[in-house]
């Protein structure tokens, strides 16, 4: 099937002359005979994450190979049973596995310390980051629904600004007045937006001791301000701090 490395499937069928749905099965051969039972021998570090396919809810867990980018297994729904037959493709080999690095759902740390169990639990940072804006749209929605009118007026359209990163405010836009606005208005919403900025600190550590010691102070500051949204969160990566930590012995 060299052919379709460079070509359409429909000019590779006008080129030999066969039809769209006999080169599209080739073609499908050709997948399953190349990638459908990867070499796992070497692998040692792996990404796991959950995807809904169509508009069905149906959900698949993907484990990727970290150090070659491959998708080396795929399961059916996204609960603790759905490694199992990942497990027993590796065999023994599975204790090799040194770090997974993974979201921070209890179903996936009970699949991992079931299956894997050599393994250390990497909670990744784009999921770290994902459950801290999560709670910052909560603590916006609960700050909005008590708003004056005229304060929603300021509020409303933050919710992306909220979320960016600093450095992709668009000046064009006047983004970073529209957020400083915001956040001059309302001060719990300000103290989640920096604590929300700081958290991202953590990875810029070179070392695990001070990194921890960062983790809780800020742990300590979000507890401190009252507010739900941050004191769940904070409890949250208290409770998960080993996996959190794990990331300064794999950097995954």
């Amino acid at each position: 099937m060299q052919l379709t490395r460079s070509m359409t499937i429909k000019d590779v069928a006008d080129l030999l002359g066969l039809t769209w749905d006999v080169i599209r099965e080739i073609k499908k051969d050709d997948l399953r005979r190349r990638f459908a039972n990867p070499s796992l021998n070497d692998v040692r570090r792996i990404a796991i994450d959950e995807i809904c396919i169509g508009k069905g809810h149906r959900y698949v867990t993907l484990v990727m190979d970290l150090d070659s980018g491959a998708i080396i297994f795929v399961g059916e729904g996204k609960s603790a049973g759905s490694l199992v037959p990942f497990r027993k493709r590796r065999g023994r080999r599975r204790h090799r596995i040194e770090a997974v690095a993974m979201d921070m759902s209890s179903a996936y740390i009970l699949a991992v310390r079931g299956n894997l169990p050599n393994a250390d639990i990497v909670f990744d940072r784009f999921h770290v980051v994902k459950l801290m804006n999560e709670k910052l749209t909560t603590l916006r929605r609960q700050l909005f629904q008590k708003a004056t009118a005229a304060e929603k007026s300021v509020l409303k359209g933050s919710q992306w600004l909220l979320l960016k990163n600093p450095e992709n405010l668009r000046a064009d836009r006047n983004e970073e007045a529209h957020l400083a606005a915001a956040l001059e208005l309302n001060e719990p919403l300000a103290t989640a937006y920096h604590l929300k900025e700081e958290l991202r600190m953590f990875w810029r550590y070179t070392f695990r001791w001070p990194a921890q010691l960062f983790l809780r102070f800020w742990c300590e500051r979000a507890i401190a301000t009252g507010l739900a949204p941050l004191k769940t969160m904070a409890k949250t990566l208290m409770r998960l701090e080993e996996g959190l930590m794990n990331y300064f012995r794999h950097r995954i």
